[in-house]
């Protein structure tokens, strides 16, 4: 039995001396209330991008799902165990959350992959090249006459994997029905890791810069 990693004690320590000290009464209204978020946040596992970091989010104020390359898959009712599917449900239908937003990032390793299989050999694990499969043919529709360089090729990719995450949000019947309704909004981001620029989805589907004041 290894020792539990001593950086992860250390950082509780300073959590707890710092920001559980300022926030005391804040967790302990959330632990005798329950928690009651206004926003669903779809993001990537990676380490890099942690959206309650880059929103400066508070305890209780975000319910985050992270997956490899923040894929939401269709709706697929069959039996299976589907962990991204039951926390959309959960915090759709349990929590009554008023947003979705998924958030991609630059240099996704996921979308990496699947934009360069022959590079990235996902055939030999058990999960995550079927994972990528969720993305069809769409790493083969970007940049078919091979005008894009690397990076210009990577970041499309990326914003097209949120778009289409959130095509699929819009096959479960509960979103979709909430959506139209009025009563749950869906939206795109992108975080920008070496420069720390947010971009988010126009209606059009267009990446834009917020104006943040």
């Amino acid at each position: 039995m290894h020792s539990f990693p001593q950086h992860l004690l250390d950082g509780y320590a300073s959590f707890m001396s710092g920001r559980y000290v300022r926030e005391r009464d804040r967790y302990r209204d959330l632990a005798a209330a329950g928690q009651k978020p206004s926003t669903l946040m779809i993001a990537c596992c990676d380490s890099r991008a942690a959206p309650e970091m880059i929103f400066d989010s508070g305890p209780g104020e975000v319910f985050v799902l992270r997956n490899v390359a923040n894929l939401v898959p269709p709706y697929q009712p069959d039996g299976g165990q589907h962990g991204t599917s039951a926390a959309i449900e959960f915090a759709v239908k349990a929590l009554n959350i008023a947003n979705i937003v998924v958030m991609g990032h630059g240099r996704c390793g996921g979308i990496h992959a699947a934009l360069n299989p022959h590079k990235v050999p996902l055939d030999d694990g058990d999960f995550i090249g079927k994972w990528l499969t969720m993305l069809g043919d769409l790493p083969g529709q970007v940049d078919k006459n091979g005008l894009m360089t690397p990076t210009e090729r990577q970041t499309a990719m990326e914003r097209i994997s949120i778009r289409n995450s959130i095509h699929n949000l819009r096959t479960f019947p509960y979103v979709a029905k909430l959506e139209a309704d009025g009563k749950l909004a869906l939206h795109g981001a992108w975080f920008d890791i070496s420069g720390g620029e947010l971009w988010v989805m126009a209606e059009s589907g267009d990446f834009i810069r917020p104006d943040i004041g």
